[in-house]
């Protein structure tokens, strides 16, 4: 349960990592970006089908950009439920009072959901662009009303992730 629940923590701070619009230049060349805030829903399929599936939702503000950013991510009461936050030189989750130390956003992301991910392409979806992933589907038609959903339909499991948000 802990490893779904990391997972989707995870995946969604990829997702949600993205919806970061560029403001102005910040250090380091990286572009600095308002606060962003809304909810997101994951659902993993079972894998086997046989079990059942696993779903994921929590409000979210993000702050900062591909590179350096942090995602706090809210229960239903509005307590955190957990705070990601990532550099070029580690990943951290810190939920339910422990932290977890990774060199890298991708390497949190493999320990926790047990697969790789296309950061970069989330963050594209994200942006607006429709970039185009084997295994993956991102559904913009809804971006410009703040709502995105991507699927992955390879390698199993299944996943659908489920965006609203607020633009700054």
């Amino acid at each position: 349960m802990l490893k779904v629940a990391s997972a989707a923590i995870i995946l969604a701070t990829l997702l949600l990592a993205g919806c970061a619009v560029p403001r102005a230049a910040g250090s380091a060349g990286q572009p600095e970006v308002s606060p962003w805030h809304g909810r997101l829903a994951l659902r993993i399929e079972a894998d086997p089908p046989q079990t059942e599936s696993q779903t994921f939702s929590a409000g979210f503000e993000l702050i900062g950009n591909a590179r350096i950013g942090e995602l706090t991510l809210y229960t239903p009461l509005g307590t955190t439920a957990a705070a990601l936050s990532w550099s070029p030189q580690a990943a951290v989750l810190r939920s339910n009072g422990e932290l977890h130390h990774f060199e890298s956003l991708d390497a949190l992301l493999k320990q926790a959901i047990g697969t790789e991910v296309p950061v970069a392409a989330l963050f594209a979806w994200l942006a607006g662009d429709n970039m185009t992933v084997a295994g993956w589907r991102a559904d913009l038609s809804q971006h410009a009303n703040g709502r995105i959903t991507a699927q992955r339909t390879q390698p199993a499991p299944l996943a659908e992730l489920r965006l609203v948000f607020e633009r700054p």
